[in-house]
């Protein structure tokens, strides 16, 4: 199973947080297959940080190196390292903000998601 963080919109407009895995079949040890519209990568300055905001779009964030700290206005927060990935879903609401630890820089791939595409993910219970 792969390590994921949801990020998602409630009926309260704050964003909420929520672990789970993107469940993978267990004979080939792969997902089902998600489509995607893009992809692209970035790298941010270690330090960095950015204030309350909404995820631009659907996507996977796969994190490819750095610590990624987040919270939600109702102080719910996770870390995001390398291998563990984002589902952002929280396209509308009051958002999130983050910070980066201060010694290494975030490097990324976002995966837009197509509408309606399921990626397998699946809450901790």
């Amino acid at each position: 199973m792969i390590e994921t963080w949801r990020l998602w919109t409630g009926e309260d407009g704050d964003s909420h947080t929520e672990r789970g895995v993107i469940d993978l079949h267990p004979e080939h040890l792969t997902s089902s297959t998600a489509s995607a519209t893009s992809v692209h990568f970035a790298e941010t300055a270690p330090g960095a940080d950015l204030g309350w905001h909404p995820a631009p779009r659907r996507q996977l964030v796969i994190t490819l190196s750095g610590v990624l700290h987040f919270r939600t206005r109702d102080d719910e927060g996770f870390t995001l390292r390398p291998g563990v990935v984002l589902l952002a879903e929280d396209t509308t609401g009051t958002g999130h903000v983050w910070h980066l630890d201060p010694d290494t820089a975030w490097r990324r791939a976002y995966v837009v998601l197509a509408d309606d595409t399921d990626v397998g993910f699946r809450a901790d219970a």
